[in-house]
């Protein structure tokens, strides 16, 4: 079995958006054509498209597979039930223009569940079905997915995990993601997650997911930064070819507008011999992301902290746009250093993965959540606005800490299950209320 790599051993490929190519078998990648009356080693040939065949060349998605057996190859597909994790905008929740944060969801019962049965939505937008919006995502899992695979065609999965490593076994190969890294799944992609640290007797992981129905991700541009920052092409891996060898049945679990189904099979889906193209999932580590900022006064824009965006047909106006705050130096003069108070067009799904988040100090704990929609007034709780206000601006650096957020043109909305959480934090707005008019005209 191929994937038996150890991690420390494991190769990648360099690169976002690549023409890759990798063969775990010598010679089993054709050479000088796509489609061969007959593949090398007699295996079969399949295209998977990311995109139309029609999308302009800079945007087309695509990756030929050599595999021992086509993935049409299954059984017929029954419903399945996975009652917490839903897809798009539910119309019917009444939501006030409030600002709404949760606590880390308990881990009660999540030992007994895998990656896909412990997936929970928080808040999503959108119409999968048109393509558009983003479901916001999190996982309570503490049981490896052994002979199961799962597909998403509904859209691609960016993984954030909080809490436990994760071991991501896809077509195309491995990926072993700790937290502090995040991975990018294709749509329509068969994969499986393994959590070596739960099996381990570490307890239950946990972490987040962004759902994107609509364009894929990809790195934003740089404009008058130039060719250079922020998340580098070169930092991202891909996974080299590794085929899961010897049999026994796989049950494969898919979703598929919205609503989730299983069949047998009598094969593992992972059976990809070699590979090329240029759609394949991705992992990077946030410790790479080139940080920019202010040297001289002012807070800017958090958009110069994205990493990958989803982008809309109106420029500059995103599905979603994928933000990170890692460790940083501050060192602006005479200026307010947290972010600042502000309403946004943007609505704004936030979580927390390691330290503290310099705007809530105390209030937001790793592995939870809040949601600043479109026009909610948000910024710094009374306790980090006091420290700022009155701190002496030497330089000062945020360390062991990584936040990050979704930001999306779209208002989310939360699920039930979110809204009737004991996670839910009802006094939440309580932050602010300590913030006394202090005009001394």
């Amino acid at each position: 079995m191929t994937t038996a790599t150890p991690a420390a051993e494991r190769l990648y490929q360099s690169g976002f958006g690549n023409e890759y190519a990798s063969e775990a078998v010598a010679g089993a990648l054709p050479q000088g054509r796509n489609n061969p009356q007959r593949a090398p080693f007699d295996l079969y040939t399949e295209l998977l498209s990311g995109t139309a065949f029609t999308a302009p060349r800079r945007e087309n998605r695509r990756t030929w597979l050599y595999r021992r057996q086509p993935s049409v190859v299954s059984g017929r597909y029954q419903p399945y039930a996975q009652a917490h994790w839903t897809t798009g905008a539910d119309r019917e929740i009444a939501l006030p223009p409030e600002p709404l944060r949760w606590n880390p969801l308990p881990l009660d019962g999540a030992a007994e569940a895998d990656f896909i049965d412990g997936m929970h939505t928080i808040a999503a937008n959108g119409d999968a079905e048109a393509q558009v919006g983003i479901g916001s995502l999190m996982y309570l899992a503490g049981r490896s997915m052994e002979r199961r695979a799962f597909v998403n065609a509904d859209g691609e999965m960016l993984v954030v995990p909080q809490q436990g490593r994760l071991v991501i076994t896809t077509e195309l190969g491995v990926l072993d993601v700790k937290p502090g890294e995040i991975a990018l799944l294709p749509r329509g992609m068969a994969f499986k997650v393994a959590l070596p640290d739960s099996e381990a007797g570490a307890g239950p992981s946990r972490g987040y997911v962004c759902e994107n129905y609509g364009a894929h991700f990809r790195l934003p541009e740089l404009g008058p930064i130039g060719s250079n920052g922020l998340a580098n092409a070169r930092d991202f891996q891909a996974p080299v070819a590794a085929f899961e060898d010897g049999g026994g049945a796989y049950e494969l679990v898919k979703k598929f507008g919205g609503r989730f189904w299983k069949a047998p099979a009598k094969q593992s889906p992972f059976n990809v011999v070699a590979w090329h193209g240029n759609l394949a999932p991705v992992k990077y580590d946030t410790a790479n992301f080139m940080v920019i900022g202010s040297i001289s006064f002012d807070h800017p824009d958090p958009s110069i902290f994205t990493v990958l965006t989803s982008p809309t047909d109106t420029p500059g106006t995103a599905n979603c746009d994928f933000v990170i705050f890692p460790p940083r130096w501050m060192v602006m003069e005479n200026t307010f250093r947290p972010p600042w108070f502000h309403r946004n067009l943007m609505s704004e799904f936030m979580g927390l993965v390691l330290g503290e988040y310099d705007a809530k100090p105390g209030g937001f704990k790793p592995g939870g959540a809040s949601l600043h929609n479109c026009m909610v007034p948000h910024g710094p709780d009374e306790e980090a606005f006091d420290k700022a206000a009155h701190s002496d601006l030497k330089p000062h650096k945020l360390d062991n800490t990584l936040a990050f957020m979704f930001e999306s043109r779209l208002r989310f909305i939360p699920t039930n299950f979110a809204l009737q959480s004991p996670a839910l934090d009802t006094d939440y707005a309580n932050c602010w209320a300590g913030l006394q008019d202090q005009f001394k005209p």
